[in-house]
């Protein structure tokens, strides 16, 4: 038995979407674990973008069933929209192919005004958040205020539960200027989209467990990246739950003994939106070019994405944190466009160098990347299917990845097309066995 792991090596956005999109022939169930709506999962599907933001990416795929974990933070309004948005595609997206989890925490109309507050008394330290509302949902979480999936479903326990949330939360919006949120209103709003919701809820962790042992293959599915874990990232620069691998056991309730692969994806170069520190970043005409060339624009908010040369010491340690098994690389045809290419293999620090990745983010600010450069390679990889197609450059730039990273690469992403794609099925038989001739 596999089940896999997806999660991202960088500051998210590294194109896990369509990883997904392509390996989920090889599963039953494609389950996600953390994150909230503010995640864009983009899959290109027959020419047409297809932006999925908390329903996971295998609901593309008519025979398989997707999960939504209690390790999310879920948006009701968001959810439906994003049902609506699939039914008219044609998608099916039935309570029988999608299940999400009671335990779920619900994120409620006053959590994106509470997030708008934090980010504004911020001012320069802003963390860049979606202000969706997704951090104070989790500090509701914590700090045992929280509404759950569950709750929706009996009217006089979710009354009762927004009635003592808003005692506290209208203080507090109405000592920042807002206007006190009504609790009759918030009832019957959520009590109907409790109605609506309640064919998909389900014990997500029970549902698992019984499919694993019945031989059902899963396909777990994170969002963000491993940088931006609440705890192993560049705190306070992060999201608000654990995008690493531990995340998985958490977030759906399973032993960590049912994870049995991890698949990192790695995109050719860098990307970040929102705050923090960033060693190899690129402010100059490069940048603007990979930004142009890779569509480098917030799946969620459309915000443009600083971009910069691939930075092994960081994803070295991703891979370390995660036990990542495998690479899937994504988007190195974005850098045929320059006139070298560079990668960044350690970091100086105070005269001393630095091949670990320092947990501080004060530290982080004050490196100084050390880089190898590569001449860019001739010929082209765009929309290639073959290995075999692979230009001796870009051979000599993927194999120093792989020595840097001490992992190997197992899939390339050529293009945005489902089908642009070099997959090396000889590295998945390693955790998929013969279920990897299902993928090419």
């Amino acid at each position: 038995m596999a089940n896999l792991l997806v999660l991202g090596t960088q500051w998210g956005d590294e194109g896990k979407g369509k990883i997904v999109d392509f390996l989920a022939p090889a599963f039953e169930i494609v389950a996600r674990y953390q994150g909230g709506h503010n995640a864009g999962h983009t899959v290109y599907l027959q020419g047409k973008k297809i932006v999925l933001h908390l329903i996971p990416s295998g609901i593309l795929h008519p025979d398989k069933v997707c999960v939504i974990g209690n390790g999310l933070v879920f948006s009701p309004r968001a959810f439906f929209k994003e049902i609506d948005d699939l039914k008219s595609l044609g998608v099916d997206v039935s309570p029988e192919r999608l299940l999400v989890s009671r335990a779920a925490q619900v994120i409620m109309p006053y959590h994106p005004l509470l997030e708008k507050i934090s980010e504004s008394t911020r001012g320069e330290k802003m963390i860049g958040t979606t202000c969706r509302g997704i951090g104070p949902c989790y500090e509701d979480k914590a700090a045992r205020w929280g509404i759950r999936v569950g709750d929706l479903l009996e009217p006089e326990i979710l009354k009762e539960k927004i009635e003592d949330s808003l005692r506290l939360k209208n203080r507090i919006l109405e000592a920042f200027g807002y206007p006190a949120l009504s609790a009759a209103e918030i009832f019957e709003e959520y009590r109907i989209l409790g109605e609506r919701l309640a064919p998909y809820v389900a014990d997500v962790s029970a549902f698992l467990d019984s499919q694993i042992a019945n031989g059902k293959w899963v396909l777990f599915e994170g969002a963000q990246g491993a940088l931006l874990d609440l705890d192993h990232g560049t705190y306070p620069y992060v999201t608000s739950s654990s995008s690493t691998a531990g995340g998985v056991c958490t977030g759906l309730g399973l032993s960590p003994k049912k994870v049995d692969g991890v698949l990192g994806i790695t995109k050719a170069y860098t990307t970040r939106v929102g705050s923090g520190p960033f060693p190899t970043e690129l402010k100059d005409e490069n940048g603007a070019i990979i930004a142009r060339r890779g569509d480098e624009f917030g799946a969620t908010t459309g915000r443009p994405r600083r971009c910069g040369w691939f930075d092994a010491v960081a994803v070295r340690y991703a891979c370390r944190i995660n036990g990542v098994d495998l690479i899937a690389l994504t988007k190195p045809d974005v850098l045929e466009g320059l006139v070298e290419i560079k990668a960044c293999y350690a970091y100086r620090y105070r005269g001393e160098v630095l091949k670990d990745f320092p947990s501080d983010a004060w530290m982080l600010e004050r490196v100084e990347p050390l880089y190898r450069s590569f001449p860019v390679w001739r010929g082209s990889i765009h929309r290639a299917h073959d290995f075999s197609e692979m230009p001796s450059g870009f051979l000599d730039y993927l194999n120093w990845l792989e020595d840097n990273l001490e992992t190997e690469v197992g899939l390339i992403s050529t293009g945005v097309e489902r089908a642009d794609i070099v997959y090396r099925r000889e590295q998945f038989e390693k955790i998929l066995g013969e279920r990897a001739k299902i993928l090419g």
